[in-house]
């Protein structure tokens, strides 16, 4: 997906693809480099100041809310982007540098002529969305990190079950559904269909440990099947994604990808058991500042390389990198290394993928924009009841099958790199891409309160089983 900076790789070829375009890309050219060459530092300085600043407010008002931090800063990129403000804006979306808030403000300071703020703004946005596709990277590497494959082991074929069917159920029904209700064209249904596969582990998994039930059966259930829901969602990606750059659909070309996806996440996690002695032993070897991050941060670089190399998505490398190195002694302070990187970068991709999405064009007052209106209805539906049913799919001892299902229901974070993704490659027209964002904002509101309901017959008596005894809390 990511280009190497340096090599010019491009995830999309052409112009199409401009989330793709090297930074190098982004420099003035010669003509207008003396003109234009601080200013177009001048509108990427600027306009990482407004993406920060809506990030944390974003943030902030969906923790007082008590809600993923990560809704709020897709709302916020929603707000100072094409929908609402005009501050974070680019050119795939259809703008030009007068639509821009930031372009005007700098053309008045900079006292710029058309052509030179033109070259401004496509410069800018260029860099801008490099660091946005480093901050997936980033992101991906961090969910890697995170999805601990020891867990699977405690709950087994059902935690498989439940995700297999909630990968393969609402990819099914929206894709067959978009294509047959709406006449979507096959390669923007199944990327649509994609998207609804996604299950969100970090926000589950918060409101499981919020009520006491992380630890119960369906607790471990869920959280097994979003680990696994990830691994499948990553692949199922990395093979629409390679769809969209042909534009047809070649079961060869799809079973290479299926087999190439598994056997490179497969090998590089069976690999990592010899790496991961060599990687701890560099790194204590190592002296100067950074002696565990950079390595770790050029391991899952290399791992996105060579993923992108043999035609898939580079993100699955970085979430095989981080697969990996969950297995070193050092994964805990590996964590907390990566975390202020994140910190920087992953509020980028978010507010991006936030400001690209054009909410206007579900406005129902607007008769041409009905259509997209009712697909995000049907999207929503399809992305409710397609993760529900699997919770039936878990057999064996008395479990809260509603539970389950709804505790796989929110698509979070994971939800946004589908439609992010689906934005750069050109793919989804602007009523999709929209309503696939309404579906994740949707679902990740509505199941952390939901979830709560359906555990709530429980909920008292897992707090009550968690608390500590009287001697322990006056220790």
């Amino acid at each position: 997906m990511l280009s190497n900076v340096v090599s010019a790789l491009a995830w999309l070829p052409g112009p199409a693809s401009p989330w793709l375009v090297p930074l190098v890309a982004a420099t003035p050219t010669a003509d207008t480099g003396a003109d234009t060459g601080p200013m177009v530092l001048a509108g990427v300085l600027l306009s990482l100041v407004v993406i920060y600043v809506a990030s944390k407010l974003g943030g902030e008002l969906s923790k007082l809310l008590d809600l993923p931090p990560v809704l709020g800063e897709l709302v916020a990129g929603v707000v100072v982007g094409v929908s609402a403000l005009h501050l974070i804006m680019f050119p795939e979306t259809g703008a030009v540098a007068a639509d821009s808030q930031l372009m005007g403000l700098l053309q008045w300071l900079g006292g710029l002529t058309p052509e030179a703020v033109t070259e401004v703004f496509r410069s800018q946005s260029e860099v801008i969305s490099v660091l946005a596709e480093l901050g997936v990277i980033i992101l991906l590497f961090e969910i890697g990190l995170e999805s601990d494959l020891r867990e699977l082991q405690k709950v087994g074929y059902q935690a498989a079950i439940v995700a297999v069917v909630g990968v393969a159920a609402p990819f099914a029904l929206g894709t067959v559904g978009l294509m047959l209700l709406f006449h979507v064209p096959t390669i923007p249904a199944i990327f649509a269909g994609a998207a609804l596969t996604a299950t969100s582990i970090g926000i589950t998994s918060k409101v499981l440990s919020e009520i006491g039930q992380l630890k119960s059966a369906e607790g471990q259930i869920i959280v097994g099947a979003a680990v696994i829901d990830d691994v499948l969602g990553i692949i199922v990606l990395a093979v629409v994604a390679s769809l969209a750059k042909t534009g047809e659909v070649d079961v060869m070309n799809v079973v290479y990808l299926i087999i190439s996806a598994t056997g490179f996440l497969l090998g590089a996690i069976f690999l990592g058991k010899f790496f991961n002695t060599s990687f701890v032993a560099i790194a204590d070897k190592l002296q100067t500042r950074g002696n565990l991050v950079i390595p770790a941060i050029t391991f899952a670089f290399l791992m996105a390389f060579l993923a992108n190399v043999i035609h898939l998505e580079a993100i699955l490398g970085a979430f095989a990198a981080g697969l990996v190195l969950d297995e070193t002694d050092k994964r805990k302070e590996l964590d907390r290394q990566i975390m202020p990187i994140a910190d920087i970068l992953v509020p980028i991709f978010f507010v991006t993928v936030g400001a690209k999405a054009d909410l206007g064009v579900l406005n129902p007052a607007v008769a041409a924009n009905r259509e997209g209106l009712v697909i995000a209805v049907f999207l929503l539906a399809v992305a409710i009841v397609g993760k529900v049913i699997t919770g039936w799919t878990a057999f064996g001892q008395p479990l809260n099958r509603l539970a389950i299902g709804i505790g796989m229901v929110p698509r979070g974070e994971v939800g946004l790199v589908f439609a992010g993704i689906g934005s750069a490659s050109g793919v989804l027209s602007k009523p999709l891409e929209a309503a696939i964002i309404i579906m994740v904002i949707a679902t990740t509101f509505l199941a952390p309160p939901f979830l709560r309901i359906a555990f709530k017959g429980s909920e008292a008596d897992a707090i009550a089983e968690a608390a500590p005894e009287p001697a322990d809390v006056a220790s």
